[in-house]
């Protein structure tokens, strides 16, 4: 039983690695992003197990290899040396036990003694109770060398038994690990009896034995439902806490319908193990963002990257092998009480030609207009725009005669939009969303990140951020400028890769 046991799980996992290896396009095809991560084949969701092992960046991600649909979940496997240029690794986990046999779900990793521990959520069925499947979830582990994986003997190392009473045993999820000193900690997704997100501390000198710490903070109904995914870790002296809720309700236009990442900055009172936290804010305000996890990197900073797609809204054209990107890995820091994101220092070693622009003028009876040498597909461009005598201003993007994008600063109500209608969409998803901005002495300034089929904007030196995808043909490739009033524009563009 066990060799027929030990075959099976040997299978699974062959099988996934074999089938990436046969079906897996090259890298640098045509509709695939130069230099944010993708599946090699099938279909990718929450950024799993990022970071730093024996000196080298990885990044295992929620995976399903035989669909571009959400299907039972395998962890797919790539590492980088500078959160740019990615290596596809093999297949790591695959739902090959009686205890992860309908998933391994979402989870983190941390280095020890020489060897790459992955903590992830083990989902099992049980069977039926009233014509309804019965799932558990529990965490277990899962050791290896940076290629090659092992689940411990000991799993599941964490059940939902220790929460408190009416805490869910279904939804129980996503540990994210670390360790100080000797002892390791992870926090993990709960529903409380009330039905609202809590995260729940664990506590392990060794990682197969587990105690059970307290809740360190429940949202009592607040902010959404379950909170996925959680990240807790200490920037510039603060403590912060980052989750993705599911099942908000919009908040003017701070929070969105559905699933939001937010994040807390507070502290964190280790006699008690209570987070102490103020108010809440989003973390990206586009689209397509969701389930972020970050790493400290070997120089001591947090980089953070994330699932640049979005669960109610499934655009993957029915054509592409592949399915889900992440967003470029983003430098977190705080100004004040506000966090803000930067797209990681190490891009602009991959700047090529560079095309500037100085005072532009943008006049509304002019129309539309096009610069030299501001276009394509692959850019970091930066767009400032000064003035007093303008309702709004437009940047149009991925643009030919039937596409575009736009970006549509409005002055008059402070906000910026991201509405891709015309993108070349034919279903009926969401396609704008806007946040507010402001002016900082008389300018607006975006910077713009474009990947084939990503758009990054960070607004005011990384103040906030809109994170959205376009499938829009590559051919289309035009970026123009409009206002409604006259304005003036200065723009920098790098061509990347």
């Amino acid at each position: 039983m066990i060799e027929k046991q030990q075959n099976e799980k040997e299978d699974k996992l062959t099988r996934a690695r074999k089938y990436e290896q046969e079906k897996e396009e090259p890298q640098n095809a045509e509709n695939r992003p130069a230099f944010h991560v993708t599946p090699p084949v099938g279909w990718m969701n929450d950024p799993n197990g990022f970071s730093l092992y024996q000196g080298e960046y990885h990044l295992f991600y929620q995976y399903h290899p035989y669909s571009t649909q959400w299907g039972p979940m395998h962890w797919g496997h790539c590492k980088t040396k500078d959160f740019v240029k990615w290596e596809q690794l093999p297949c790591a986990l695959a739902p090959d036990t009686d205890y992860d046999g309908q998933g391994c779900f979402s989870g983190s990793a941390v280095e020890h003694e020489g060897k790459h521990i992955l903590m992830y959520t083990s989902v099992r069925e049980l069977g039926t109770e009233d014509g309804a499947r019965v799932i558990r979830q529990t965490q277990s582990i899962a050791v290896g060398d940076g290629l090659n994986y092992t689940k411990i003997q000991q799993n599941p190392v964490i059940t939902a038994d220790v929460l408190p009473e009416g805490s869910s045993s279904i939804d129980f999820r996503d540990p994210r690990i670390w360790k100080e000193g000797n002892t390791f900690y992870s926090c993990i997704g709960s529903r409380n009896a009330d039905d609202s997100g809590q995260i729940a501390l664990f506590s392990s000198g060794d990682t197969e034995t587990w105690k059970w710490e307290g809740i360190i903070d429940r949202c009592n109904n607040r902010y959404g439902k379950m909170w996925e995914c959680p990240d807790f870790f200490t920037l510039e002296e603060k403590q912060v806490l980052i989750v993705s809720p599911q099942f908000m309700r919009a908040e003017g236009l701070e929070f969105h319908n559905g699933n939001n990442s937010i994040y807390f900055a507070g502290t964190f009172d280790r006699e008690t193990k209570q987070f102490l936290r103020e108010e809440a804010g989003s973390i990206d305000y586009g689209l397509d963002f969701y389930a972020p996890q970050t790493v400290e990197t070997a120089d001591g900073r947090r980089v953070m990257i994330a699932w640049m797609q979005s669960w109610d809204n499934y655009l993957t054209p029915e054509d592409f092998a592949w399915s889900g990107v992440m967003t470029i890995p983003r430098e977190l820091s705080f100004k004040g009480n506000k966090l803000i994101q930067k797209p990681i220092r190490e891009l602009e070693a991959y700047w090529k030609k560079e095309i500037v622009h100085k005072a532009v003028k943008l006049e509304k009876q002019a129309g539309e207009k096009m610069l030299d040498g501001i276009h394509g597909r692959i850019f970091d461009m930066t767009v400032e725009c000064t003035g007093s005598d303008y309702r709004s201003f437009e940047i149009i993007l991925a643009a030919d005669s039937e596409n575009r994008t736009s970006l549509i600063y409005d002055r008059e109500k402070g906000t910026l939009t991201t509405d891709r209608t015309y993108s070349g969409l034919v279903h009926d998803l969401i396609s704008t969303r806007s946040m507010v901005t402001e002016e900082h002495d008389g300018k607006i300034s975006l910077r713009i990140l474009m990947d084939k089929f990503t758009l990054e904007v960070f607004a005011n030196d990384g103040e906030q951020a809109m994170t959205s995808l376009i499938y829009t043909p590559l051919c289309a490739r035009d970026i123009r400028f409009s206002c409604d009033g006259t304005a003036e524009i200065s723009v920098v563009m790098h061509e990347l890769v």
